[in-house]
C-alpha cells in the first residue's frame, strides 16, 4: 500500500496486546508487511502457499496472522473503523439507518463440498450463493455464505437478524422481489426493521437502474473480481472472508 493508505489503515489498527502491556510476545513483522501480503493474496486470487518466497515474510507467517486476526475478529473490527471513517467522510453517521440487500450466485471451485453448494435454477449457476447487505454508500455491514440453491427470503432471516443485533439503528432495508412475501411481515413484527421491496416494472425492456438497488449491484460487482471472498469460484485453505 502507498504511505498515504497506510496513514489511513494504521490509524485505525487495532492495538496488539501486547503494545498496552497486557502480555504476548511482540510480533516479528510490522503491521505494513503483513496486510501487505494479505493484500496480495486477495488481490491476484492465488493460495498462501504462492506468495513470493523472495519476499519476507514466509507464507506461514502470512497465513497465521490473516487466520488469528479473523478468529479473534480484528479483520473485521478493522473494516468496521475504515467504513465509519468513510462514512464520516461522507457526512454520514457511523451508525446507518437504512441498507440494501441482495444476493449473487456464483461458481464454485472443484474442491468446495457438495454440501454447501447447489444449483441456481433462476439464475443457472451451480455453486455458493453470498448474500449482502450494505449502507447507502454501498459499504458492507453484513455478509453470509449459502449454497446457490438456497432461497433468498430463507437466507436472509439469520442474515437480518444479524444485521439488527449489530446495528440497531437501521430501521429500514430495500430489497428486490425476491424477498417479498412473508419475510417482509416477519421482519416487521420481529425485527421492528421495514423491508420495502423495490420491483422491476414488467413493462420495462432491457437495461434500467432500479432505485436503492444499484447502490449494492455495484458493491456486488467490485467485490466479484476478487476471487478470495465468501462463495468464490477461488481457493481459500481456511474458507476465510476478506470481504467483511
Amino acid at each position: 500500500m502507498t504511505e498515504a493508505e497506510w496513514q489511513v489503515v494504521r490509524a485505525v489498527l487495532p492495538v496488539p496486546a501486547w503494545r498496552e502491556e497486557w502480555g504476548g510476545r511482540p510480533e516479528g513483522y510490522c503491521h505494513r508487511v503483513m496486510l501487505d501480503a494479505v493484500r496480495y493474496v486477495v488481490d491476484n486470487g492465488i493460495k498462501w502457499a504462492n506468495l513470493p518466497s523472495d519476499v519476507p515474510p514466509p507464507y506461514r507467517r502470512v497465513h497465521a496472522f490473516a487466520r488469528r486476526w479473523q478468529v479473534t475478529g480484528l479483520l473485521a473490527e478493522l473494516h468496521d473503523r475504515l467504513r465509519d471513517k468513510v462514512r464520516a467522510t461522507e457526512d454520514r453517521s457511523p451508525d446507518p439507518t437504512a441498507a440494501i440487500v441482495d444476493s449473487q450466485s456464483v461458481r464454485a471451485a472443484t474442491n468446495i463440498p457438495r454440501q454447501t453448494s447447489g444449483w441456481d435454477g433462476g439464475k443457472k449457476v451451480g455453486g455458493r450463493k453470498r448474500h449482502l447487505v450494505v449502507d447507502c454508500l454501498g459499504l458492507v455491514l453484513a455478509v453470509a455464505v449459502t449454497a446457490a440453491s438456497a432461497q433468498d427470503r430463507d437466507a436472509a432471516v439469520p442474515l437480518l437478524e444479524r444485521l439488527r443485533r449489530q446495528y440497531f439503528s437501521i430501521r429500514l432495508v430495500w430489497a428486490d422481489g425476491g424477498y417479498a412475501g412473508r419475510l417482509v411481515d416477519w421482519a416487521a413484527e420481529k425485527l421492528r426493521l421495514t423491508l420495502r421491496i423495490v420491483r422491476r416494472n414488467d413493462d420495462t425492456a432491457g437495461f434500467v437502474v432500479l432505485p436503492r438497488r444499484w447502490v449494492v449491484e455495484i458493491t456486488l460487482c467490485a467485490t466479484r473480481r476478487s476471487v478470495c471472498i465468501p462463495g468464490s469460484a477461488g481457493r481459500n485453505s481456511e474458507g476465510g472472508s476478506w470481504a467483511g
